[in-house]
């Protein structure tokens, strides 16, 4: 595995990312900055991880809002 030390989401789970955005953001903003259904109808977890694997747009917009989030608190 290389080293990434300007990565924050490198070897991070999509579950972690997700728990810790919603920890910061809470899901009502983290559906405003990030617009997709799983995080504004109904939004749980579980749901969140099933949408983004299956749609790598998405999951791209997630990690790029975590490593903006990450860069901010540190």
């Amino acid at each position: 595995m290389e080293n990434q030390p300007n990565n924050p989401s490198h070897g991070v789970k999509l579950k972690q990312m997700i728990v810790e955005l919603v920890d910061y953001y809470g899901w009502e903003h983290l559906g405003y900055k990030i617009p997709i259904g799983c995080f504004k109808n109904n939004p749980s977890i579980g749901s969140s991880i099933t949408f983004l694997r299956r749609h790598s747009w998405a999951k791209n917009k997630v990690q790029d809002l975590y490593i903006e989030m990450k860069r901010k608190t540190s």
